[in-house]
């Protein structure tokens, strides 16, 4: 018995060999093994509930903190009489939760933009209405005592009094497309400080404060359209047609901003006595919960010093009771992640060499700082005045690995995550539990719900049904590794090896990465590879004979503030030096062929591409640009010159840094890819820097993408896309 046991066991464990199934690119491109998340998960008023949308889309459903389950619905579209819905996009709480904006037919602007037809919902009497029968609307947001909505229609602000009869009236009226902007910003501040909504309620609910962008003096930027297909637009199937907007390149003028205040009652708007630079930014607004204090956080150009002022919304006066400098440059962590209190203000720095939390009064007095050592704080969850606990996520463990921790008043610190990897957390309003969501290199995301202890009450998602499928893949093994390069510097890696990986052979290499300043791919979670898929792409490429791997060089974050920032003022060159060290690197492993090394990125990762392939050591056979800034002149005000100051002060840095003066020494096979419709990094940086080699008799490869924008999908556009990966690197490698 025992023999015929062994027997079908090795019989059965060969089959399973033999059943290993590949990947394909199709599976990549339709995102077939993504892992399930649980999206839009919001915290009930009560601190003992949730709500999010069902997957079909139909209803709103609250669920408890305490065991997960289903509580009640609250809104479907299928029991309201004559609904003039089927299903929606998304929803918005009013403060006592006795109303929902139901979001329908939701249009995409830019990256964080949109229009969308909205209806209130009144959970006591079900019944539905339309927000407004004038056209669609943009960032609607209830007043805090809930009785009014503010919205944005054509670049202005409207106000619907609900206890009125719906009555609408428009609070601004100059606003104008490519000219004035009124509650929303405009295109550089929504790309490069990611908001989209630039207006608030006073907490008594008599005022609305916003900030006016005039960009009538920003330089216009225009791209072909084409008809097309998927989808097509028939405006342009003869003649193209063009699309224009105010883009500032490098150097060029801003927006105007000013902050302004509405009197609801008397309609009396008044201009805050701002004391800003005049090409200065004003990133965000809050009120506090004092009426009388508006905070306005401003930046000077250079983005280098970061003001908090508290204004006062009828007088206009706007007293500095914050500032924040830095040699270099402030992150947008500390303003996207500030919160206020009654009577104190958290805030995010990185002040002393890496970020932590500080703990100021309402005035701007500096009580202490609540997180210290050499790691980062990556998010503050919550603070609990009560007892005096602050709640955070950071990666001390490693600057690979994220955990949830809590510290009290005395410096007593509670690591809260159980497992090592990636942990991110939601915390109930009272915040007696988390939602806690973890993966790590080898494990898809499992979604638990959790006390304030750490201890887990629930598993809500644990992807086993993806880990089955995966586990009869052919997937490559996934490690960590790191180096030093010759100059000392250590960097972190992933590599990813051919499951039937034989130490006895050469094999190619492809290096994949993105580089850019405080970004990080390097990352113990499922997350990882180039898609975020868990290395899919990654796992067709290993069993077409490659190894693939991957290093955050100097610049990338996690590290604290003096490796992310040895990049300043001269962008791109330390990085390209960084991925020749890696290939050199990877080239002296035995493995390795170091004659057939790759390299590909997008966005930065392009640019780093075409940097490195040309940073004058012939160290990569073969490369593939997608998307890539070549010459940072033509990018946006804000990002450029966060890390370049201007071209006027930084010539030599720009001279540098771009890979257009280096396009002659490019060494290797290259393939240029960009969408003809990128609003954010312009096709005219792909032109342009092809005619470079033209002129200097390189021969490259070039794929076009029509009418696509930055993310390059839509129709069969994503699986092309691979495919043309793919092959260039099947053929030149």
């Amino acid at each position: 018995m025992k023999k015929f046991l062994i027997t079908f066991y090795l019989l059965t464990f060969s089959i399973g060999l033999q059943a290993q199934q590949d990947v394909t690119l199709k599976d990549v491109a339709q995102g077939t093994y993504s892992a399930q998340n649980i999206a839009g998960i919001k915290p009930s008023l009560d601190g003992e509930n949730y709500t999010q949308i069902s997957q079909d889309r139909k209803r709103i459903v609250k669920y408890s903190f305490k065991t997960g389950e289903e509580v009640e619905t609250i809104f479907n579209v299928e029991t309201i009489a004559d609904c003039p819905i089927t299903s929606f996009d998304d929803y918005i709480m009013s403060p006592d939760e006795k109303l929902i904006l139901i979001q329908t037919q939701t249009k995409s602007i830019y990256r964080r933009s949109f229009t969308a037809e909205y209806y209130i919902y009144n959970i006591k009497n079900e019944q539905l209405k339309p927000l407004s029968e004038n056209g669609a609307q943009q960032v609607p947001l209830f007043s805090p005592d809930g009785t009014q909505i503010a919205f944005v229609r054509n670049n202005n602000i409207f106000l619907v009094k609900l206890l009125f009869d719906h009555s609408e009236s428009q609070v601004t009226k100059d606003g104008e497309y490519n000219k004035v902007l009124n509650g929303i910003p405009d295109w550089v501040y929504e790309e490069e400080f990611s908001f989209n909504r630039a207006f608030e309620f006073s907490a008594d609910s008599k005022m609305i404060a916003y900030i006016r962008f005039d960009e009538s003096e920003v330089p216009m930027y225009s791209f072909p359209l084409y008809k097309g297909m998927a989808p097509a637009m028939q405006t342009y199937a003869t003649y193209p047609g063009t699309y224009n907007y105010k883009y500032p390149k490098a150097g060029e003028k801003n927006s105007k901003v000013s902050v302004h205040t509405f009197d609801i009652k008397s309609h009396v708007t008044k201009k805050m006595d701002l004391p800003l630079d005049p090409d200065g930014y004003i990133p965000r607004i809050k009120f506090t919960s004092d009426p009388e204090k508006l905070a306005i956080m401003t930046l000077n150009r250079h983005q280098n010093r970061f003001d908090l002022y508290m204004a006062n919304p009828r007088s206009a006066v706007c007293k500095l009771v914050i500032r924040d400098e830095a040699e270099q440059y402030i992150k947008e962590q500390e303003f996207a992640n500030i919160a206020f209190f009654p009577q104190n203000i958290v805030l995010m720095s990185e002040k002393d060499g890496y970020n932590h939390l500080y703990l100021y009064t309402i005035g701007g007095n500096l009580t202490r700082q609540i997180t210290k050592g050499s790691f980062e704080v990556k998010d503050f969850l919550g603070w609990d005045q009560k007892n005096n606990v602050f709640y955070y996520s950071s990666n001390e463990e490693s600057p690979l690995k994220t955990a949830i921790y809590k510290i009290d008043a005395k410096g007593k610190k509670t690591k809260l995550s159980a497992k090592a990897g990636t942990n991110t957390a939601i915390f109930s309003k009272n915040l007696k539990y988390y939602i806690n969501k973890y993966s790590d290199i080898n494990t898809p995301t499992v979604i638990t719900i959790n006390d304030n202890k750490g201890k887990t009450l629930t598993t809500l998602l644990d992807n086993a049904e993806l880990k089955a499928r995966v586990a009869g893949l052919n997937m490559p093994s996934k490690e960590f590794f790191s180096f030093k390069t010759s100059e000392g510097v250590e960097l972190n890696g992933w590599i990813m090896k051919p499951r039937d990986f034989d130490p006895n052979k050469k094999y190619p290499v492809i290096l994949h990465q993105y580089s850019g300043p405080g970004s990080q791919q390097v990352i113990d979670q499922w997350g990882i590879g180039s898609f975020s898929d868990g290395g899919m792409f990654e796992a067709y490429m290993c069993d077409k004979g490659y190894i693939m791997a991957c290093v955050d060089g100097r610049g990338t974050g996690g590290r604290g503030a003096a490796f992310e920032k040895c990049t300043y003022l001269y962008l791109g060159v330390k990085e390209a030096e960084d991925q020749v060290e890696t290939a050199k690197y990877l080239g002296s492993l035995p493995y390795i062929d170091a004659e057939r090394i790759g390299i590909w990125g997008w966005s930065f990762g392009g640019y780093t591409t075409l940097m490195s392939m040309s940073e004058g050591t012939p160290a990569f056979k073969a490369g593939v640009a997608i998307a890539a800034p070549s010459d940072w002149r033509y990018y946006d005000t804000v990002y450029s010159e966060r890390f370049m100051r201007t071209p006027k002060e930084n010539g030599d840095g720009y001279q540098a840094g771009s890979a257009i003066n280096r396009a002659s020494k490019l060494h290797g096979k290259l393939l240029l890819i960009h969408g003809t419709a990128d609003d954010n990094v312009h096709y005219q940086n792909a032109a342009e820097y092809s005619e470079a080699l033209v002129q200097a008799g390189i021969q490259f490869e070039m794929q076009l993408y029509t009418n696509r924008n930055h993310g390059i999908w839509g129709g069969n556009t994503r699986y092309h896309l691979l495919n043309r990966i793919s092959d260039f690197f099947l053929k030149n490698l």
